[in-house]
């Protein structure tokens, strides 16, 4: 790949006036080598760089994108929106039919507050859990990522893990003591803070499907153990489903395992690629939320007009084609393709209907300090030389990949026999 083209020299200019050159680390090239790729649009599976070169993409936009890049119905939606208005500060029709929808699919959201990001939605979750129990502590779990709000940046995932930071420096202790952090699969780790600790505990929050450090997929016995713990002790339960919200089924990963959460979060899939979050739950604790209670939570861009017509459209295209089998049959299609050649055998593969993740151990690891540094370093690599050979996957061992509607089944096989000869 040549490293003086127009991604370099943009890299150069975006280094002097952008952090890193970057406006998220995990869009860096640093665990994997040389300079990131600049985009210049995409299609279906497709991307295209700025210097003409084509890649399948397997990073889809980080999971918002399950429909491909540019579905013509999504972008027809965004542009009949931008031509009413970019954004009002006002309520609109389109907030109030997503809301409907959602809340249709998912039994036990009662209301749902949108916002603008993942992050967002967390901390705002997080807020009314405190608001709603009284209590100030938080229970999180190792390796899951929760957006970059500071008292959820301790013991965090890939992002920090890619870099091999535990916690972000710029985060007050005094913030930071009020999170307590137990152990995946694990239910004495759990036992033992709640012990100790639980009549503070406001909630525990977890990824059901942990895939922010590798794919660290839980037993249900865990999860439903979660949730009668903090039944017990007056605490909520906080599923943070950003990404596997309507991306491995209607009800996530909370109807996968068939646990209603008190509080859920939600991004990527429900905006269609724009920047959209939400947080629902049961209405007696979203009813804490103002201007019908104490807590305090508020967005310039919440509700976007043009946002909320990208989800509906996604989810109206996802709800008429029936897409959860569909992907669930491309997933187990690529896992097969991904570990038919002895050489790709050196790979494991973790998956969840479309959310796939490599690893090189015997275990499946369950919890993030059970990942072996082997098979990251035999990932970050071969990336480059995937890149060469026109396969886009997230510049991390510790990265997730994702499949959409748009790959084909040949896609898959060219994708699964150039990762087997990389790997290598």
């Amino acid at each position: 790949m040549n490293n003086n083209g127009e991604s370099k020299r943009l890299h150069d200019r975006a280094v002097r006036v952008i952090p890193g050159g970057v406006d998220s680390p995990v869009r860096a090239f640093q665990a994997v080598g040389g300079n990131p790729i600049f985009i210049d649009r995409g299609e279906g599976a497709f991307l295209f760089d700025v210097e003409g070169r084509t890649y399948i993409d397997f990073c889809m936009s980080w999971g918002p994108l399950i429909l491909g890049h540019s579905h013509p119905e999504v972008v027809n939606a965004v542009k009949c929106a931008v031509d009413s208005g970019l954004t009002f500060g006002a309520p609109c029709r389109a907030e109030v039919e997503l809301a409907e929808f959602i809340t249709s699919k998912v039994g036990f959201v009662e209301k749902i507050r949108f916002v603008s990001s993942g992050t967002e939605a967390v901390m705002s979750a997080v807020r009314v859990a405190r608001g709603f129990t009284g209590r100030e502590e938080i229970v999180k779990f190792d390796g899951c990522y929760h957006g970059h709000a500071d008292h959820l940046l301790v013991k965090a995932g890939s992002g920090l893990a890619t870099f091999g930071t535990p916690s972000s420096a710029g985060v007050p202790n005094d913030f930071a003591k009020h999170t307590l952090v137990a152990e995946l699969d694990s239910e004495d780790s759990v036992r033992e803070l709640f012990d100790r600790h639980g009549a503070d505990i406001a909630a525990v929050i977890i990824e059901p499907i942990p895939a922010n450090c590798g794919l660290l997929v839980q037993r249900p016995d865990f999860l439903k153990y979660l949730r009668q713990i903090t039944k017990d002790f007056g605490s909520l339960l906080i599923f943070d489903e950003v990404i596997t919200g309507f991306r491995v089924g209607w009800g996530g990963a909370s109807e996968m395992y068939d646990i209603a959460p008190d509080l859920v979060t939600y991004g990527k899939v429900i905006g269609g690629g724009m920047p959209v979050g939400a947080f629902g739950g049961r209405g007696e604790i979203m009813d804490k939320l103002a201007p019908d209670g104490p807590v305090y939570q508020a967005g310039t861009l919440s509700g976007n007009p043009v946002a909320m017509a990208a989800g509906l459209a996604t989810l109206g295209v996802m709800q008429r084609e029936g897409i959860f089998s569909r992907l669930e049959e491309f997933g187990a299609y690529f896992e097969t393709a991904l570990q038919r050649d002895e050489r790709a055998s050196r790979y494991s593969v973790a998956r969840v209907g479309s959310i796939l993740w490599l690893y090189r151990q015997k275990q499946k690891p369950t919890r993030a300090s059970q990942i072996q540094s082997e098979g990251i370093d035999m990932y970050n690599h071969a990336h480059r030389g995937l890149l060469d050979r026109g396969i886009y996957l997230p510049p991390s061992g510790y990265e997730v990949m994702f499949t959409s509607s748009a790959h084909t089944l040949d896609q898959l096989d060219l994708a699964a026999d150039v990762l087997s000869s990389q790997a290598c």
